[in-house]
């Protein structure tokens, strides 16, 4: 059955390890292999330890589970930009429950505490440019490619992004 729940300090272990095989399989060819074939889920492993031990007031973390085995993440923070609002930094659905709703309902209901917690606030992510599946994913969920950027990466490089919007979130609730 699938879950949805606020995610917890003990859960920074599997989100970490679906957070970095999310990686592998979808950005082959845009983080360097040695990095995904290296430190990868060290690198999510201490990221997500940071997020959940040490939470901050404008973060908001869910995870979708089915038969209590996270299947999906998704992490935002308020009001992160002054213009464009709340970012959502992360939303990962592990390959075998994908084209389920899961990614659609972990943006649901991030958009839903967003108009809680930052009710003016609009939301928007990165997404990288060579990533064409989840492009097409935010364009069925309404989002708006508002621009090109080069950004650095974990693996020490840089790698062209799209960052989507939403200015308007009663469609994504």
């Amino acid at each position: 059955m699938l879950t949805y729940r606020v995610a917890t300090a003990d859960d920074a272990e599997p989100i970490a390890q679906l957070h970095s095989l999310s990686w592998q399989q979808n950005y082959r060819g845009i983080l360097s292999d040695s990095f995904l074939d290296g430190p990868v889920l060290d690198n999510r492993r201490s990221v997500w330890q940071s997020r959940l031990n040490q939470p901050t007031p404008d973060q908001y973390i869910i995870v979708a589970e089915d038969n209590a085995k996270i299947c999906g993440l998704a992490c935002a923070y308020a009001n992160d930009n002054p213009v464009l609002g709340t970012l959502l930094d992360n939303l990962h659905v592990h390959r075998n429950w994908q084209g389920k709703g899961i990614g659609a309902g972990l943006m649901q209901k991030a958009a839903r505490w967003v108009q809680q917690y930052a009710p003016r606030s609009g939301l928007y992510l990165w997404v990288l440019a060579n990533n064409t599946n989840a492009q097409k994913f935010y364009d069925r969920m309404g989002g708006v490619n508002y621009e090109k950027v080069s950004l650095l990466n974990p693996d020490g490089n840089y790698a062209d992004c799209f960052r989507y919007v939403w200015t308007d979130l009663s469609n994504l609730v």
